[in-house]
């Protein structure tokens, strides 16, 4: 089963109607892995920065962001991951990666095998690709 790492700028399209093609194209990940088609594994960073973004630029009260994450959390098909590899991490940013919620991401690809990234983040697929990790296609 394919297993796949989301980024923050993910969950925010799933989440908000900022850009419905993207929005359209992470509905067919989170339908894939509501039939567990596929395994959607999600940094516990990830989260932060989601709560960040939609608290902060979105004007969300909290209480509506705690009721996504924990139906985000409970959906079939979603990992949650706590664990990090701080060495990859720093191995990575800020040199090779510029933005470190983006390194964190990065690491756990390159630490959890046969997984890949989903972003649409095309700076970040670049630095995915430069250094040989696996982007998966939105």
């Amino acid at each position: 089963m394919k297993r796949v790492i989301i980024d923050t700028n993910g969950l925010i399209s799933f989440v908000t109607d900022r850009n419905p093609e993207q929005q359209k194209k992470i509905a067919q990940l989170f339908a894939d892995a509501a039939t567990l088609k596929k395994i959607i594994l999600c940094h516990h960073h990830v989260l932060s920065e989601f709560v960040y973004v939609l608290s902060s630029v979105y004007s969300l009260p909290l209480k509506n962001i705690h009721s996504m994450l924990t139906d985000f959390l409970a959906m079939p098909g979603i990992e949650l991951v706590t664990n990090v590899n701080i060495n990859t991490i720093l191995s990575y940013w800020p040199d090779h990666i510029h933005d470190y919620g983006d390194a964190v991401v990065a690491a756990q690809c390159k630490n959890t095998p046969t997984t890949t990234v989903a972003t649409f983040d095309r700076k970040f697929r670049n630095e995915l690709a430069t250094l040989g990790l696996p982007v998966f296609e939105l």
